[in-house]
């Protein structure tokens, strides 16, 4: 699909307090009614998982963060809260309803949001003016995809990231790891049980061309 990039309206500023936490949860659960296979589970992530899988970023040297799946922002606001201020959030989800949420809810200059899949994230890299990127995140429900979109989403982030970057993944099963193994030099994972339902964290880092060598 042709990318969509997301234009923020000035002054707008996001919305928050309660309103905003049920206008979410509707738009979360609407979407998961209508496309379960995409979204893979009807309740949000935790603050917890948010929180660890985030941990494991190294953001003083993060100049490009690329998020598959954003949906409506649960890693894209405390991602952005940790961003530097001269790197930027690529956010790339393939539900038209989910984009248009977060163009209205996010106005940050470091955030772009396109329509399309993850399996073209490299064209996405280049068209937001970047190389490669230093982390890649999804949430994106591996064992659902049509057989073959997995293992090309796989391979063309492992290229997409610089040497040292990491694709973190958090999951609710260790299916993706199949993909990964193949093609990334190093796949880790871990459970967290404080996750409705306890969820996988899966990092898999491209290594130092030195180290390949090695």
């Amino acid at each position: 699909m042709a990318s969509i990039p997301v234009k923020k309206t000035k002054g707008k500023g996001e919305k928050g307090g309660v309103r905003s936490f049920f206008s979410q949860w509707r738009m979360f659960f609407r979407q998961f009614v209508k496309h379960p296979g995409m979204i893979g589970s009807v309740i949000p992530s935790s603050a917890t998982l948010v929180d660890r899988m985030l941990d494991q970023v190294d953001w003083r040297n993060t100049r490009l963060f690329v998020e598959y799946g954003p949906g409506v922002g649960t890693f894209t606001r405390p991602i952005l809260d940790r961003l530097p201020a001269d790197a930027t959030l690529l956010a790339i989800d393939v539900n038209l309803d989910f984009v248009a949420y977060l163009e209205a809810e996010i106005d940050d200059p470091r955030l772009r949001v396109v329509h399309g899949s993850a399996a073209d994230v490299r064209r996405f890299i280049k068209e937001a003016g970047h190389y490669q990127a230093d982390y890649v995140l999804s949430g994106i429900p591996f064992s659902t995809l049509p057989d073959g979109v997995g293992a090309a989403i796989c391979a063309e982030t492992r290229t997409a990231l610089r040497s040292g970057g990491a694709f973190l993944i958090y999951q609710y099963s260790r299916y993706v790891c199949r993909m990964l193994t193949p093609v990334f030099e190093d796949v880790s994972d871990s459970l967290e049980w404080r996750n409705i339902p306890p969820c996988r964290m899966i990092r898999a880092v491209k290594q130092e061309a030195l180290a390949q060598a090695a």
